[in-house]
């Protein structure tokens, strides 16, 4: 069934403080078109920079999911953006004129109220969908933290949590499908643990946080009087401990609300895929780092399956961009290190250039004498010369810079390359240069046959000659 995109149909704010800053902040939800996606736009600042809800833009995890752009930043998105999820939104511009989102009761139902209160339409294109096709695994061992994501014809996600809290104990939660989100998640609020209010406190932190957006697990024994003093700090009057071992703020809507609430965040973190995935998720111990960086490997699989396929054409009668002797002007490789001969083509993203193999290359000798192929390793290196030009084009004087690599990585050999092949080279940067680092997805052709590919990272680094 082909599902369309969705938004809003008029515009929805809500107020509140931020749970860290403790800013009065007013968040308003903007109907956007199609292919938009989710960005937040700071009005409170000079020409009301926009912010991409995506996962390479994620800055700090420590106490929430922290975005920024060119340098400004919105903190806490997460329930946010499960609430967007849940209502099956694809775009939204979400105006907001301070640093922090509003923390209003620890999870997502009042900016789902909202977006409900606000009407959905949708939109002329389709939804696009990312299918899982093999296992996909992020883990932290030492954390004892791992999500897995399986190929299934729909999402859906199961969390298990385990802090050796015996109050907690072990939890589990599931969904399996985003229809029940607003019943069965949307309500569930963050939980934390007595000694963690202590510690944010002391260093000045949840300056809007209360006893009223939080369930607080009580991880040691405590005196009423330093409940009292708790108290006071949140005006709040006398608190106690239940006996289940949380204080008396709240009611909890279920008994296993931390680990739907850990769903939620879960759900808010992989929005910032961009791209609405079909597979099944079980996440053991997650958090906002490892939720992040999971989405972080899923946009850069993705770009890859995007970039596949896309075989350049190479027209030998086409003046080059860049002969043999420019392309020695740009890099500092020669012969027999030198593997390019052109460089076809060349923008901010994709650079094309060509190879011929012969048989007078040095390195037939010996691979093999009978059976001559062209070594991997130096079809990767070649790749990785034609990104060096790729990334050296984004410095004003090149010819003073270098590019290391400091990693390369799922790396494929298709088929053999032998004397006579023409080596057609296209790499690709993933996403922006940062701090002088730049990842590329590259692809050998030979014709129209794909013989390596595989991902790269490089460092553009001054030449100290």
């Amino acid at each position: 069934m082909v599902v369309k995109q969705r938004t809003i149909q008029k515009p929805a704010t809500i107020k509140g403080k931020g749970l860290h800053t403790g800013v009065d902040v007013e968040l308003t939800f903007q109907p956007a078109p199609e292919n938009h996606g989710f960005k937040f736009k700071r009005v409170d600042l000079d020409n009301q920079p926009v912010i991409s809800a995506v996962a390479e833009n994620v800055v700090d995890t420590s106490r929430g999911t922290t975005i920024e752009e060119k340098g400004v930043r919105v903190s806490t998105i997460e329930h946010v953006m499960a609430a967007l999820v849940g209502m099956g939104i694809d775009n939204v511009l979400i105006e907001i004129n301070g640093p922090e989102t509003p923390i209003a009761d620890g999870s997502s139902k009042y900016f789902l109220e909202a977006l409900k209160d606000a009407g959905v339409v949708e939109l002329e294109a389709d939804r696009r969908y990312y299918e899982i096709k093999e296992k996909i695994v992020y883990s932290d061992p030492q954390r004892g933290v791992e999500i897995a994501i399986f190929p299934d014809d729909h999402l859906s996600i199961d969390v298990m949590i385990d802090y050796n809290s015996k109050v907690l104990g072990h939890q589990y939660a599931m969904i399996n499908s985003m229809e029940d989100f607003e019943k069965e998640i949307s309500s569930c609020r963050t939980f934390v643990f007595l000694h963690e209010v202590e510690l944010l406190l002391k260093h000045n932190l949840i300056k809007g946080g209360d006893l009223n957006n939080a369930i607080v697990i009580m991880d040691r024994q405590v005196t009423q009087d330093e409940l009292d003093r708790l108290a006071e700090l949140f005006n709040k009057p006398k608190i106690h401990v239940k006996p289940e071992g949380i204080l008396n703020n709240i009611d909890i809507h279920f008994s296993n609300e931390p680990a739907r609430h850990k769903l939620l965040d879960l759900i808010g973190d992989l929005a910032l895929i961009g791209t609405a995935i079909k597979g099944r998720i079980v996440a053991t111990r997650p958090g906002h780092a490892a939720n992040t960086e999971t989405a972080k490997m899923l946009r850069q699989l993705i770009k890859r399956e995007m970039l596949k396929g896309d075989v350049p054409k190479y027209d030998p009668n086409q003046q080059p961009l860049y002969n043999i002797n420019q392309i020695k002007e740009i890099l500092p490789h020669r012969p027999p290190m030198l593997l390019i001969d052109k460089v076809m083509s060349l923008d901010e993203k994709t650079v094309i250039g060509i190879k011929n193999v012969t048989m007078n290359e040095p390195f037939f000798v010996g691979h093999f004498p009978d059976e001559p192929v062209m070594p991997g390793v130096l079809q990767i290196e070649a790749m990785a010369q034609l990104g060096g030009v790729l990334v050296l084009g984004t410095v004003p004087d090149p010819k003073n810079y270098l590019t290391y690599f400091l990693k390369i990585d799922k790396v494929k050999f298709k088929r053999k390359v032998v004397p006579g092949d023409t080596l057609i080279f296209k790499c690709d940067l993933i996403g922006e240069i940062r701090r002088g680092i730049a990842t590329m997805w590259a692809q050998a052709f030979v014709g129209d046959n794909v013989v390596c590919e595989g991902e790269m990272t490089a460092q553009i680094v001054k030449n100290k000659a």
